[in-house]
Order: C-alpha cells, then sequence, then structure tokens
C-alpha cells in the first residue's frame, strides 16, 4: 500500500527547511568563529613525525642521505684501521719468513698495512725517514743504499744516490721483495744500511746480521726505531743493550739522537777489522701495538 502523497511532500518540505535551518546555523557558526590562522597549532606529532605521516612519498624520496653516507665512512674507517692493528700484529710476532710468506700470498694485506701506517705516521709531528733522507743530502751522493723495509720507498724518491729498496712485497718494480734477513745484495756492496721503523720481525737480529754482511768497512747502519720498544721503564729494552749488541756485531756507535719523543735515532759505522762477536746477548724488542681510536 502506497503512503498518501501528501505526508511525503510534507516530508520533504521539513527536510528542506531543517536543511535550511541548518546552513542557516552554519553560516552564522562560521562568521562568529576565529579565522583559523590566530587558532593555536593542534598538540599533535612533532613535525618531522607529522611529515612521514602526511607525506610518507616525499619522505621516501629524500632520504638523508648525509648521515647514512657520514656513518658508513666511519665504518669503513674503523675496518680498515681493524685491519692495520691486525697486520701490524703480525708482523711484530712472526719472523720475517713467516711474514714474507704471508704477504706473498696475500699481497693486497700489505697496501692495507701501508695505508694504516701512513695514517698513523700522519699524527706523528716529525718523520724520522725525512731526517734520515737529509742527513744522507748532507754526505755523499755517491754513496750506494740499501733501504731495508723502505715501505714506499721515499728515501730512493728524494735521494740522489743509488738506492736499493727492500721489503716483502711491492708492485714497484724498483722495490726488492724478499726477507730482509736474505736479500739478494752482494756482499760489502752498499756504504749506507737503513732501518727505519722496520726491525720488526721475531728474528730482528737476523735483518742486522744481513746489513752487516752487504755494508762495506766503514759503512753506515742508520736505525730509527719506536720510542716505546726502547723504553725499559714502559717494559721495553734498554737501549745500551740494544747498542751494545750492535756494537758486537763489529760496529761502533757514533751517535744517538733522543730528542724525539716518538723514536730514537741510532748512527753506527761498520769498523775496518769488524769481527762479530759469537754470542750476541740481543735484547727482546717488544711488539709496538696502536691502540684502537
Amino acid at each position: 500500500m502506497e503512503p498518501p502523497q501528501g505526508s511525503a511532500a510534507g516530508g520533504r518540505k521539513r527536510r528542506r527547511r531543517g536543511g535550511a535551518r541548518n546552513r542557516r546555523k552554519a553560516s552564522s557558526s562560521s562568521q562568529q568563529a576565529p579565522p583559523l590562522a590566530s587558532a593555536p597549532p593542534p598538540p599533535s606529532s612533532p613535525p618531522a613525525k607529522r611529515r612521514r605521516k602526511d607525506g610518507a612519498g616525499q619522505a621516501a624520496a629524500t632520504p638523508k642521505r648525509g648521515i647514512t653516507s657520514s656513518k658508513l665512512d666511519q665504518m669503513r674507517a674503523r675496518l680498515s684501521a681493524g685491519h692495520f692493528r691486525m697486520l701490524n700484529q703480525t708482523l711484530y710476532t712472526c719472523s720475517g719468513q713467516d711474514a714474507f710468506d704471508y704477504f706473498k700470498e696475500n699481497p693486497n694485506y700489505f697496501d692495507v698495512y701501508h695505508a694504516g701506517y701512513q695514517e698513523q705516521m700522519s699524527r706523528w709531528p716529525e718523520q724520522p725517514v725525512n731526517i734520515i733522507i737529509n742527513w744522507l743530502k748532507s754526505h755523499n751522493a755517491s754513496w750506494t743504499v740499501a733501504d731495508f723495509g723502505c715501505g714506499n720507498a721515499a728515501v730512493a724518491k728524494n735521494v740522489d744516490n743509488k738506492v736499493f729498496s727492500i721489503d716483502l712485497v711491492s708492485d714497484d718494480p724498483s722495490v726488492i721483495a724478499c726477507d730482509m734477513a736474505h736479500t739478494p745484495l752482494k756482499t760489502s756492496s752498499v756504504d749506507v744500511a737503513i732501518f727505519c721503523l722496520s726491525l720488526m720481525g721475531t728474528n730482528y737480529p737476523s735483518y742486522l746480521e744481513e746489513a752487516n754482511r752487504v755494508l762495506k768497512p766503514s759503512g753506515w747502519l742508520v736505525i730509527a726505531e719506536v720510542r716505546s720498544r726502547l723504553d725499559p721503564n714502559n717494559g721495553g729494552a734498554d737501549p745500551e743493550k740494544f747498542s751494545k749488541a750492535i756494537i758486537q756485531l763489529g760496529f761502533s756507535l757514533v751517535s744517538k739522537d733522543a730528542k724525539n719523543k716518538m723514536f730514537i735515532l741510532f748512527y753506527f759505522r761498520k769498523k775496518e777489522k769488524s769481527k762479530a762477536a759469537k754470542s750476541i746477548d740481543w735484547p727482546q724488542l717488544k711488539p709496538c701495538m696502536y691502540k684502537r681510536r
């Protein structure tokens, strides 16, 4: 049964009147409300969180790359420093032959080591290799030099002398890669033998014996060593015992430079008629371990 027409129309009219009243109320309330600009901000989430909620697509398109890149750089630096400390400890606690074999199988590690070494040296106020270079320049340019543990061959690159650069491994064809206790140099063939922070193996006396073999009579033996390794008050060797052992090998101590706080320099000269003692009491040089920073 259909509803009466009049009641439907009346309903529509009542709805229209109600709608008009509502519109009038809304209009009047909008006129009475204060402007939106003067309304205080609602106590909602901070702006950064609101942006992530309201504009997720925009936030995803603009990630914080600077922070991410910085963290990655820090991680790489820590990883590289960790590798250097590991390799440094290996060199100080194994024999020269073991170190030679190790880096021969892993030549890339030698680059990692030297990168870390250069980073450590950059913090030193003075480089011992530069002092040795200047010492060579002040002497005879015709001298033949053997640089044991040459690293990046800084000596050969900065003097006019003929230099045999020796190290465990190198991609530089001018560097002789070998165990420093057994070099291919001829006996009594060089005027100067250098060990700049390179007496690292547990068999370091054999390196000095090899230097004695290749040096001419009256040849120079120049040694730069980390001060802490020759500090008996800090667990290091007695520098006097160290010098005495080299003297027993057939050298005389010409001078010692201990004014630098990071290293000590020794200048020995091979005796004209040198004869090594049958038994030499070599002091143990403690490993030089770099602290984690």
